[in-house]
């Protein structure tokens, strides 16, 4: 498998799909379903197709395995893909959503060509953002995965689609336009944008170092989003179709995170030592502050969003205590994350579609007519809390043991987050499915369909059996994990090399 550009394959086998889907004419019942049929098949094979990356990946390697590279442009850049045990994860995590995304795209009406279109096109440039080698590429997906998310945003999103689609992609591209400027800097500064290359031997000297990381960390806080840049969140949430608000949730806002980890720590480890306690700081904020907005909110999809802000609160809190637990943690965080947000905001479409409305006090006792919606939105607001026995318990508890080898004030005011999160999880799940049946609006609710339970069955599954079982998920990051703090470790040597030597 080592010859075959499977990486290649696995980026680009969507945008095949959808090219075929573009061919397909008609707007009839049958088109219409080889166009939903075509979507979920390529999905499909794309997720087996990452499965055997991880099957094939050789955990106790360091480096990046699978590695393609051909010329680009001329000798100074160049097609070059490639991961480790940092990026596989992630690539896994978006292939195996995908398929959920379609299949529960199934009842959209309106463009579905476009609509299936879109989708395809976005997983290609997610999968491409955590497989590119080559700044430039990385770049090119980075900003690309706008567009498709853009559109499907302002096209099926709800009333107030547009003002939340601008919103999104000002937000997002104005932060990202200074790390193309970054870009620009390190090529004139090493002559090169390979990656694999900086992260061997970088020579970005220190004082370069806190602007570059500024300039990426611009980027990469509004993508996550960190507070106080989190404001287009909610709102795209909301105004999304369920969809794209999983696919936002557990795979957009996830390359925030995996940027600081590719680039802000290996890169330039003397502003990441330097900035922590400003990251601490505003981690410490996005998780109380938020998780305080969420008790206040009306709309279950805009309070699942400002959780989702608070839970990447533990994420760069654990990324930038630059521990070795902290790292693990904030890895495997996000991947959780990725699971439970996205079930939930199916929850949450699973009624809506029902009831178009998503007013937490539209509802109440649903327990007496979906039985089984109840059971699967209780074990999902269960991971979210972060219950031991689900996946959202490891990545907390580890981030948090990070936090306290850094500074104990931090890991105390973080765990202050976790009460507040059972707070509104809890309230939430109460106000929504627990009380007396009485909305005769409500009394003639089905519960779940065969189509639906096929969609959060599979996300049901993988948070049980990786909060039981995490091993499969640390142990192919670990070597990795051991490489990044080599690097940090490294750079920090070598900057105190350097400041004796200039005393001297």
């Amino acid at each position: 498998m080592s010859n075959w550009p499977i990486l290649t394959a696995v980026t680009f086998i969507p945008l095949f799909g959808a090219l075929f889907i573009l061919v397909i004419r008609g707007d009839d019942a049958i088109a219409v379903r080889n166009m939903r049929g075509t979507a979920l098949s390529t999905t499909l094979i794309n997720m087996v197709l990452a499965l055997l990356i991880w099957l094939n990946f050789d955990a106790s390697k360091t480096g990046f395995q699978f590695q393609e590279k051909y010329a680009w442009m001329s000798s100074t850049f160049s097609y070059h893909m490639g991961i480790d045990g940092i990026s596989m994860p992630f690539v896994v995590l978006t292939a195996i959503l995908m398929p959920i995304c379609i299949l529960a795209s199934w009842n959209i009406t309106t463009r579905v060509k476009e609509y299936m279109v879109a989708f395809l096109v976005l997983e290609t440039l997610m999968i491409g953002v955590f497989c590119a080698l080559d700044l430039v590429w990385f770049y090119l997906f980075f900003e690309g995965g706008l567009i498709p998310m853009f559109l499907i945003i302002g096209v099926w999103g709800g009333p107030r689609r547009v003002y939340a689609s601008f919103k999104f992609f000002l937000y997002t591209l104005l932060g990202s336009v200074l790390m193309l400027l970054a870009i620009m800097a390190i090529y004139w500064q090493t002559s090169t944008t390979d990656i694999a290359e900086l992260l061997k031997h970088s020579n970005i000297p220190a004082g370069m170092q806190t602007w570059l990381w500024l300039a990426f960390f611009a980027s990469f806080a509004v993508k996550m989003p960190m507070w106080p840049v989190h404001t287009w969140l909610p709102d795209a949430h909301v105004e999304a179709p369920t969809a794209g608000s999983v696919v936002l949730a557990a795979i957009l806002l996830k390359m925030g995170g995996y940027g600081f980890l590719r680039f802000s720590l290996p890169m330039f480890p003397i502003a990441s030592e330097m900035f922590a306690p400003m990251v601490f700081v505003l981690s410490i904020v996005a998780i109380v502050y938020t998780s305080l907005v969420a008790l206040m909110q009306e709309d279950m999809k805009k309070l699942i969003a400002y959780s989702s802000v608070a839970h990447m609160g533990f994420v760069t809190m654990g990324i930038f205590t630059l521990t070795r637990q902290g790292i693990d943690g904030a890895i495997f965080q996000m991947i959780s994350h990725g699971f439970i947000s996205g079930a939930l905001f199916l929850c949450v479409g699973v009624i809506y579609d029902r009831m178009h409305t998503r007013e937490i006090a539209a509802y109440g006792g649903l327990v007496n007519r979906m039985p089984l919606y109840a059971a699967v939105f209780m074990v999902f607001t269960m991971a979210n809390v972060g219950l031991p026995g689900t996946s959202g318990f490891v990545g907390e508890f580890l981030t948090l043991v990070g936090a306290f080898h850094a500074n104990t004030w931090v890991a105390f005011f973080a765990t202050t987050g976790v009460i507040l999160s059972a707070g509104y999880a809890l309230w939430l799940y109460r106000k929504v499915v627990f009380g007396v049946l009485e909305k005769d609006s409500l009394k003639a609710i089905s519960d779940m369909n065969r189509r639906e339970a096929a969609c959060l069955l599979p996300l049901l599954v993988l948070t049980i059996f990786f909060g039981v079982y995490p091993a499969p998920v640390l142990d192919a990051i670990s070597v990795s994990v051991d490489t990044l703090l080599m690097q940090v470790q490294a750079g920090l040597n070598a900057a105190g090399t350097a400041s004796t030597a200039a005393l001297n």
